[in-house]
């Protein structure tokens, strides 16, 4: 089962026991939400392709003491809802869950108007917006659980590709998935797959993060003992690196950065083929490691 199957379940679920919850959808997801929209003709709607008036009609619910979800295409429910998402959620303290689909370039052969490399950059300038990154759906069905209801804005990033294994997760917690001495590889959402295949028989250690805010500053900081940061985004490149020195100061710190360049993804086919066209394939994770060892 997919994230986004997993993701229809778990609000059917959430829908039928939970009566605070309601679903908006941006023209997204109809009919997979069908059993949904009948069961609850009240809270599981569908606005429409409408973004920004959408996700002011959940802060009206959020106020008024309901929990709402809303999701779309993640271009469409973070870039075009932008200041929305600031002003009727993050600056008026409500409480809202924002899921996503399309990643980067999920939908790879559609171009730039349904790419999003730049969501989690975007919405990291949002004071208290939560940013979240599962790895497989079991970690998506966990994390939602155990947040959805917490009165904070928070976003959730659901890729069509996963890793192949899922781990114990717990909101805002770093998971250690292997310790080592020359280095730490930190690891965001889906990134983890093609991380481990690069760290193979290397003496470092590999963090795996599926919330990018917040930040999980104290597990890194007990497990950086080289000062040598490798850090592994499936979005645009870097975004973390602010989290990571000060999680790490006073020391001084060596990073890079392996995400995606800020350029646009012009180059039509799969996913995987923009992976090696931008240098996100385990092979040249490995080269970076290398590097960064040696640096």
């Amino acid at each position: 089962m997919s994230m986004r199957q997993r993701f229809v379940a778990v609000l059917e679920d959430l829908l039928g026991k939970d009566t605070r919850v309601a679903l908006l959808l941006g023209d997204i997801g109809v009919f997979g939400f069908r059993r949904a929209m009948a069961a609850h003709p009240g809270r599981a709607i569908n606005i429409g392709i409408l973004e920004q008036a959408t996700i002011s009609l959940a802060a009206g619910m959020a106020a008024s003491g309901m929990i709402p979800v809303v999701h779309s295409i993640a271009p469409f429910l973070v870039e075009r809802a932008l200041e929305q998402l600031k002003i009727d959620f993050c600056y008026q303290g409500l409480g809202g869950n924002f899921v996503s689909v399309g990643a980067s370039y999920d939908y790879a052969a559609l171009g730039c108007t349904h790419h999003c490399p730049g969501d989690v950059g975007v919405l990291m300038n949002l004071p208290g917006m939560e940013i979240v990154l599962p790895g497989t759906a079991d970690e998506f069905e966990s994390l939602l659980r155990q947040s959805y209801a917490n009165g904070r804005p928070t976003y959730f990033r659901l890729s069509e590709r996963e890793n192949p294994g899922s781990h114990p997760v717990a909101f805002g917690r770093a998971v250690v998935v292997r310790t080592g001495t020359l280095a730490t590889v930190i690891a965001l959402g889906p990134a983890l797959a093609p991380v481990m295949a690069a760290v193979d028989g290397l003496d470092v250690t590999v963090l795996y993060y599926t919330c990018a805010a917040p930040f999980d500053a104290a597990t890194l900081a007990a497990h950086c003992p080289s000062g040598r940061v490798l850090l592994c985004e499936p979005y645009y490149g870097g975004v973390l690196a602010g989290d990571v020195t000060r999680a790490l100061f006073p020391r001084p710190v060596i990073l890079e950065a392996a995400g995606l360049p800020r350029v646009f993804f012009s180059d039509y086919g799969r996913a995987e083929d923009h992976d090696k066209a931008l240098g996100l394939t385990p092979e040249t994770i490995r080269e970076r490691i290398t590097r960064l060892v040696h640096a």
